[in-house]
């Protein structure tokens, strides 16, 4: 069983999906140890992900960037595509260098991208921590702020561009 099996099956709602009907939403575990100054992101899985231009499923990745209040990049990574599938399991974990002074000064944004042979169309995306895109975003932030090192899921409504 992986981490993220384990902190989410301690809490039901936490691994199951918010049910918006089709929706397009993400799961994402996140962990920050004090002590080393690591902020570790889990991008779980995606549910009911759309391909808007074919009647096919998508073919999907996630970037995930984090910035400064500055609105500075500091760090950023995407995760390997998913062809095919609506519903995909990415299971991939990045891991960033914040410092807990920095950890209330920062933002991880989570872009979701349906990737074509000719080009790339975002889905969907939302933003965690400083300048988080909404409260429950702002809430699992900060239940991962106090969680002192234990994973913390949640399901996300991805925001449309």
């Amino acid at each position: 069983m992986s981490v993220s099996e384990m902190s989410c099956s301690e809490s039901t709602s936490s691994c199951q999906s918010l049910e918006h009907g089709s929706v397009p939403e993400i799961l994402i575990g996140l962990l920050y140890n004090a002590t080393t100054g690591r902020l570790s992101a889990e991008v779980i899985k995606g549910s009911h992900l759309k391909n808007w231009a074919a009647n096919r499923p998508p073919n999907t990745y996630v970037k995930l960037t984090l910035r400064k209040s500055t609105d500075q990049e500091m760090s950023k990574c995407k995760i390997s595509i998913r062809r095919g599938r609506p519903n995909p399991v990415y299971k991939e974990t990045f891991v960033f260098k914040v410092t807990l002074f920095q950890l209330s000064h920062v933002t991880l944004m989570l872009s979701v991208y349906n990737k074509s042979s000719m080009r790339r169309k975002m889905i969907g995306w939302i933003y965690l921590g400083l300048n988080s895109s909404g409260e429950e975003e702002l809430n699992h932030w900060t239940e991962m702020k106090e969680s002192k090192g234990q994973q913390v899921c949640r399901w996300h409504a991805l925001l449309e561009s």
